[in-house]
């Protein structure tokens, strides 16, 4: 039988192929943990991004539908030649627009012309400009509310238009009109890490935080799309839309894709995810680099190969000791053939022990006992930048060590070579021939002859930098996504206060008119009354401020002991236009509404206000007839039980037990605050809030009865 099909050469086949399989195994499951991790940190990266821009446009849209209301701006577009009331709704506009830091703040006529202006004491004022051709102003004119992202047709800077119209009755009088800019949010994402990007409806890129690839597209635009961009101006003048410079690969088993590209002239391999925002009509991508997912599986695939050489070097001493003592048990008449024999065998596995040391990727050094290198591998003359000429003989101090550490890397020497060097290996820094510094971890064993005698210390060292790099990027990217995570709570809080200020802060605006116009025609009983409001107003204004700092901490909120039915008639009457305007029967059944209990009013009421507008919200599919809500208080035991319950679809069962979490919704322009935030309310004040759902959604809290 030829010595190629011999079996314990089949057995070494075997054993290889096995060990290669492994070896990739490992290199693969490395790889889709890397991956995982990845499109974690792009999910999160990605609601902070939504969170940001969700608040950015919310913050501002309640302008235009405030705008709307106030009596002087209808006033101007029943009388557009009265100057005076002109000038007065131009400072009008101008406060609201410095207050709430919008770009501009403009009313148009029904034919397109803007009347009045926040702008409009500056060289590119609105007024006098038509607008009739932007497809927010149609949109409005017919009594819906119009979104539209462009560039401005008199100053050229894009931004985002939201308008409502102005309505006197069933009559449509004008639009009112609010842009603003997302100039601060592309500023932030071009100093960010990696590319984010945001795309319209049509595809094309409108804001990234790469220059080179705004208003191009991911899919060829059609002429109809063009053509309507170029009647509306909605980029300027601009009529082609190049291709985006992606070539886009699906992800395995993840929502997300590869994305193949080239920024600022280098070509790179970007982990992308996308997000809707149909609201808006957007999509949201973000992207991490691969680089790192590539640097996991080659560091599992060092450590497996160096596993696998170990093991087999193991395996291959072991043989040879078991055939060496076969041999001396052997007859004399056939010791020269057996040796002949061993002498084949040793040179084949001193051949192959060659060729797998030559091969490692994990550097091999052979010192005798007084510390001199009596063999290295190539993995190790490349870690180390010296050739084997120039490290074979040298005892230490070595030429590869770090001249910062020639003291410790001394230390540690001795301590091998005295047989005391940790079984787990210790991490060294070493500098390479050209200069620059590598992070190695070196594991030393004792090297032991078929005799049994220590002939000196084998050390394997794994070059570690580039795991050293990736530790330090992923705890870069922790303090980045904790940070998200505080901007995110500021954002909330900053949402809460502008909702809560807004009403306040509207009707100190109209005092302040009225006082004005009252001090004109001499009246000062009038105008006294006027400021009174004006510093009645201001009150409420700072106690809202007080109460959501209590949120914040419970320790600073105002408790006091108050009947029951007093918070739930007042937020009746604070909902009752949004119970009206929706076809919603609100129903009240208090078993006592003298019933007393301690807490915070302005907060308690809040709850109230909030369970309520969900429920409205949640029958907005349904007929007008099945438009009901029941608010029911029963006292139970010491305790006072307040439900919430309507008659939407209800809660699915899989879903009662997130509706509580942070960031969990099921509205398409919902936070996932609300509801958390009530229960932390309820919470404070010894309280629990659940939920159930059967025939709709019930929402219940108790509260302490005050004895």
């Amino acid at each position: 039988m030829s010595s190629l099909f011999k079996p314990h050469h089949w057995r070494r086949a075997l054993a290889v192929a096995g060990a290669l399989v492994l070896i990739v195994l490992s290199g693969n499951w490395a790889e889709q943990r890397e991956l995982q991790a990845k499109m974690e940190a792009l999910r999160q990266a990605s609601a902070a991004h939504v969170l940001g821009l969700r608040g950015l446009v919310e913050k501002h849209d309640f302008l235009p539908h405030a705008a709307a209301r106030h009596p002087e701006v209808q006033n101007l577009l029943r009388a557009p030649g009265d100057k005076a009331l002109r000038a007065r709704v131009n400072d009008y506009f101008a406060d609201l627009q410095i207050t709430t830091g919008a770009a501009a703040l403009y009313l148009v006529d029904r034919n397109g012309m803007t009347l009045a202006s926040s702008n409009w004491n500056t060289p590119s004022s609105f007024v006098g400009e038509s607008y009739r051709q932007r497809p927010y102003f149609d949109d409005a004119l017919k009594g819906g509310r119009g979104l539209f992202y462009g560039l401005g047709l008199t100053t050229g800077q894009a931004g985002l238009f939201i308008a409502e119209p102005v309505r006197v009755g069933a009559e449509v009088l004008g639009v009112a009109v609010v842009k603003i800019s997302l100039d601060p949010l592309e500023r932030v994402w071009q100093r960010s890490g990696y590319p984010v990007v945001l795309r319209d409806s049509r595809g094309i890129v409108f804001l990234s935080a790469v220059p080179e690839w705004l208003f191009h597209s991911i899919t060829p635009v059609s002429a109809a799309d063009s053509q309507w961009m170029s009647e509306h101006a909605q980029y300027g003048p601009r009529t082609r839309f190049d291709l985006l410079p992606w070539k886009i690969k699906a992800g395995k088993d993840t929502p997300g894709f590869v994305l193949q590209t080239s920024v600022q002239g280098r070509s790179t391999n970007l982990l992308a995810l996308d997000t809707a925002l149909p609201e808006l009509g957007w999509t949201l991508t973000v992207t991490e680099d691969m680089r790192d997912v590539q640097q996991a599986k080659q560091a599992a695939l060092t450590l497996a190969t160096l596993a696998a050489a170990l093991l087999m070097l193991g395996v291959l001493y072991w043989r040879l000791r078991e055939r060496r003592f076969t041999e001396q048990q052997t007859a004399r008449l056939e010791l020269e053939q057996r040796v002949e024999e061993r002498t084949r065998d040793l040179q084949e596995a001193h051949a192959f022990r060659k060729a797998m040391e030559d091969s490692l990727l994990v550097g091999i050094r052979a010192r005798d006992p007084e510390g001199k290198i009596i063999y290295v591998n190539p993995a190790l003359c490349a870690i180390v930048g010296y050739s084997a000429e120039e490290l074979l003989g040298r005892h230490p101090p070595y030429p590869y060590w770090h001249p910062e550490d020639l003291e410790k890397q001394a230390r540690e020497s001795d301590e091998a070579l005295q047989g005391r060097a940790a079984p787990s290996g210790f991490e060294s820094r070493i500098r390479h021939k050209d200069g620059h510094d590598v992070i190695t971890m070196v594991y030393t064993a004792p090297l032991i002859d078929t005799e049994g005698v220590n002939r000196g210390w084998l050390s394997s060292v794994v070059d570690i930098t580039a795991q050293k790099q990736a530790e330090a990027r992923q705890r870069d990217q922790e303090v980045r996504l904790q940070r998200s995570a505080r901007l995110a709570s500021v954002g909330e809080m900053a949402s809460t206060l502008a909702h809560e200020l807004n009403q306040p802060l509207m009707a100190l605006s109209n005092f302040a008119v009225a006082a004005r116009a009252l001090a004109g025609r001499g009246s000062p009983d009038m105008v006294a009354g006027a400021l009174d409001d004006i510093i009645e107003q201001s009150k409420r204004a700072s106690e809202i401020v007080r109460r959501v700092r209590s949120l914040i901490n419970p320790q600073r909120g105002h408790f006091e002991s108050f009947a029951i039915g007093d918070i739930i008639l007042h937020a009746e009457a604070l909902l009752k236009p949004e119970l009206q305007r929706n076809g919603v029967t609100l129903k009240l059944s208090m078993e006592d509404p003298a019933a007393l209990v301690r807490g915070d009013k302005v907060l308690l009421e809040q709850v109230l206000v909030n369970l309520i507008h969900n429920a409205v919200q949640a029958m907005q599919e349904q007929p007008r007839n099945r438009r009901c809500i029941a608010l029911t208080s029963q006292c139970a035991g010491a305790s006072l039980r307040i439900a919430v319950s309507d008659q939407g679809p209800g809660i699915p069962a899989d879903q009662l037990e997130q509706v509580f979490a942070p960031f969990f919704t099921t509205k398409p322009d919902g936070l996932g605050l609300g509801l958390n935030i009530c229960r932390t309310i309820i919470e404070a004040h010894s309280g629990i809030m659940t939920v159930e759902s059967q025939d709709g959604a019930t929402f219940s809290f108790t509260l302490p009865i005050v004895p």
